[in-house]
């Protein structure tokens, strides 16, 4: 099988969910969201790449050590956004070996092995640049846009639209499988798109329509089930599984 590495983008200081200390941390019936993270991901990498605050650097090690857990750190010296965390994937000793990026925001506790599973094969036999895990919600604060028989076009942010209400619609769960070297090309160009309107950061998201653009393979699957949608944005988002 082609070599795929995963990378945990988990620089978020915890300041907007009240936290004193890096939201990856946080423990969901006695265990952080970051050590269900790495559990999860050890059938394809047994020592993932952790993107970390230099403030977080060390609680994230010492979780680690903790837990006897195996991870490359690679710190993002300033919150440039989540197009700066995932480049900072280049800085990793896991990076020269990888044909394939397994992407997880860090802040998502209950992600299901199942819809892992789905989405990396269908990345590996589909022969897919770009593969990700969608799911229809009645609030989609990003949505994935097709064209009329299906392909994905692109995804977009609603708050950089100026939408101020979401609506239903197909957003993307956090998690990711993608060539390493389409990837990170792209977001090393300055291209349309690159810097949100609203917050001045590199963004992520916007590298799916450049893709598309391109003529390379993308695809969203719509498998995320209510767990994989849970998410740590503020305390109140994960107050009925504590």
């Amino acid at each position: 099988m082609a070599e795929i590495r995963a990378l945990v983008a988990a620089a978020g200081r915890g300041t907007r969910s009240g936290l004193p200390y890096p939201k990856t941390l946080f423990p969901i019936q006695d265990k952080p969201i970051l050590v269900r993270i790495v559990e999860l991901l050890a059938p394809y990498d047994t020592q993932p790449t952790i993107i970390v605050s230099p403030e977080g650097e060390q609680p994230v090690r010492q979780c680690l050590s903790q837990n006897s857990m195996q991870a490359h750190l690679v710190v993002q010296s300033e919150p440039r956004g989540m197009g700066d965390a995932v480049l900072r994937f280049a800085d990793s000793p896991a990076c020269a070996e990888a044909e394939h990026v397994l992407l997880v925001w860090g802040d998502i506790p209950f992600l299901q092995l199942e819809t892992v599973a789905v989405m990396v094969d269908a990345h590996i036999q589909h022969n897919n640049d770009f593969t990700f895990a969608t799911c229809v919600v009645d609030s989609a604060y990003t949505v994935v846009s097709r064209d009329a028989v299906g392909r994905v076009t692109g995804v977009f942010e609603t708050r950089e639209q100026g939408i101020a209400e979401p609506q239903v619609g197909e957003r993307d769960i956090g998690l990711f499988i993608f060539r390493k070297a389409v990837v990170l090309d792209a977001l090393r160009k300055d291209l349309p798109g690159k810097l949100g309107k609203s917050t001045g950061e590199h963004g992520f998201l916007y590298v799916i329509g450049h893709l598309v653009v391109r003529g390379l393979n993308v695809e969203a699957l719509p498998v995320a089930t209510e767990l994989d949608l849970v998410s740590l944005n503020s305390l109140k988002d994960v107050a009925a599984y504590l």
